[in-house]
């Protein structure tokens, strides 16, 4: 429970920077849901630290946020689709299911 606990805090922080941004463009509504985004965040954050270890549960956590608002910047928002960057969130992308494995 823990692990879906700490994939679920990961895809809210995703949920959230997705706010920031739409906050940027002056969609006000964002606030609301930018805030919510990351209060859920960080209460499941907190349940799974509870089980897994910190530096463990903290480097999957920014793992998917890291993963998950670079892919919806490159298509939501048109971002570099550049095969460099691409590669690097797949090293990123390991690490985290490595980090995972050896938990």
């Amino acid at each position: 429970m823990a692990w879906f606990a700490l994939i679920i805090a990961g895809l809210c922080e995703v949920f959230g920077v997705i706010n920031i941004k739409r906050l940027t463009m002056k969609k006000w509504d964002a606030l609301i849901y930018l805030t919510i985004g990351f209060i859920l965040s960080f209460a499941m954050l907190t349940y799974a630290m509870k089980t897994i270890s910190m530096g463990t549960a903290y480097g999957v956590w920014t793992g998917i946020g890291t993963v998950g608002s670079a892919l919806v910047g490159m298509y939501m928002y048109n971002e570099p689709k550049e095969w460099t960057r691409i590669f690097f969130i797949g090293l990123i992308l390991a690490a985290t299911i490595g980090l995972k494995v050896i938990s």
